[in-house]
């Protein structure tokens, strides 16, 4: 159906007008088929149907992506948080070792539990012997080495420290 203005040329204040006289019909009572036409000829701003669930599925793709990466950055950390941890504490032992002067040879171990975590360390004290030295000559230093591991997932993750400590004695003559 073309519509024409009295002019012979269709304009779109004569477009306007025909819809507004379509909607006019509808509120005095027309047939079904005019009322379907109207609503179909007016066009409300907004998204489609279609468009919502393509941006959706983006969205949940993306918070997907987010998800996992913090749930790595958590677990990052976590691990993080451990080595600290069994570092403090291989320090901690090289430490309670030197404060009795020159160690005698031997070993020490344990246990600590640390937030749910079983940190076990070993403290090994040997004499260091150089072979430019005669087997029964000692160097005057002894190697300190704590090893501390802990169970990770897996797997036993471990971590050693070493420090040597001259004798007094040894290193004044």
């Amino acid at each position: 159906m073309m519509l024409t203005s009295r002019a012979g040329i269709l304009t779109r204040n004569d477009n306007i007008a025909s819809k507004n006289s379509r909607i006019l019909n509808i509120e005095q009572g027309t047939s079904n088929f005019e009322i379907q036409n109207s609503i179909f000829d007016i066009r409300l701003p907004g998204f489609t149907f279609v468009e919502v669930l393509i941006a959706l599925a983006v969205v949940s793709i993306a918070l997907l992506a987010l998800l996992r990466l913090h749930l790595l950055t958590i677990r990052i950390a976590d691990r993080a948080q451990i080595t600290s941890r069994a570092i403090f504490l291989a320090e901690q032992k090289i430490a309670e070792t030197l404060v009795l002067g020159y160690p005698n040879p031997g070993n020490d171990s344990g246990t600590v539990a640390d937030n749910g975590v079983a940190l076990d360390w070993n403290v090994e004290v040997t004499d260091l012997r150089l072979p430019q030295l005669s087997a029964t000559a000692n160097a005057g230093l002894r190697k300190i080495l704590v090893d501390v591991s802990w169970k990770q997932r897996l797997g036993r993750n471990h971590l050693q420290m070493t420090t040597y400590v001259a004798r007094r004695d040894y290193i004044e003559k």
